[in-house]
């Protein structure tokens, strides 16, 4: 039987223009830092911090980080009016701190041996956006 609700519109998260741009130009570790210090809720600072420490064999600092990023991105989801499903774009830039910050905390969970939130994370990344499990893969 089809599916008669309407699926949830798309989620777009706002865009932080002078935290994407000190991002961008941030090029060490400690100016992540800087960034994610300065834009605490701004996820792909702490996605970045994430991906860094996962380079360099921290998983359990990755997966702090990560988690932040996470959570962060939730906050932003829900005052954006997602309510617990629907698409989250990955062509939609502001998004990609949120579904970077995800999958990295997957990566980091599988890595420490909590297969059961990296599945999970697997899952809700795909469920977001096909799109973001192939870039990101």
């Amino acid at each position: 039987m089809p599916n008669l609700l309407p699926e949830p519109a798309p989620t777009q998260l706002p865009a932080d223009p002078h935290a994407a741009e000190l991002l961008a130009k941030a090029d060490t570790e400690e100016a992540v830092k800087a960034v994610a210090a300065a834009f605490p809720a701004y996820s792909a600072a702490w996605a970045r911090l994430a991906e860094l420490a996962l380079a360099d064999g921290e998983p359990v600092t990755a997966y702090a980080y990560a988690r932040t990023g996470y959570h962060r991105g939730l906050d932003q989801l829900r005052r954006s009016g997602w309510r617990g499903a629907g698409p989250i774009p990955w062509a939609h830039e502001p998004n990609q701190g949120f579904l970077r910050a995800l999958h990295a905390l997957g990566t980091a969970a599988a890595a420490i041996g909590e297969s059961d939130e990296a599945e999970r994370c697997a899952t809700f990344l795909n469920d977001s956006d096909p799109a973001a499990t192939k870039a990101l893969g």
